[in-house]
């Protein structure tokens, strides 16, 4: 139960972080790597989904759903 729980949150959290949260990170300050805010919050997100899939992929390859 806990591996599905952990499953549905590694699926919602790229889709509902670069959908959902966007009102409340579209800011310009702070300035993080010479980027403002919502282009910093966007790119980190572009690159954690694939972790994201990545971590689903192996949780369900050792409980035996993908051969």
């Amino acid at each position: 139960m806990v591996k599905k729980f952990i499953i549905f949150l590694l699926i919602f959290l790229p889709s509902a972080s670069l959908t959902i949260f966007i009102p409340w990170v579209n800011q310009i300050e702070p300035i993080l790597f010479g980027l403002p805010f919502l282009h910093f919050w966007l790119f980190l997100w572009i690159l954690l989904s694939p972790v994201c899939v990545w971590a689903v992929y192996h949780l369900q390859k050792s409980q035996g759903g993908i051969e």
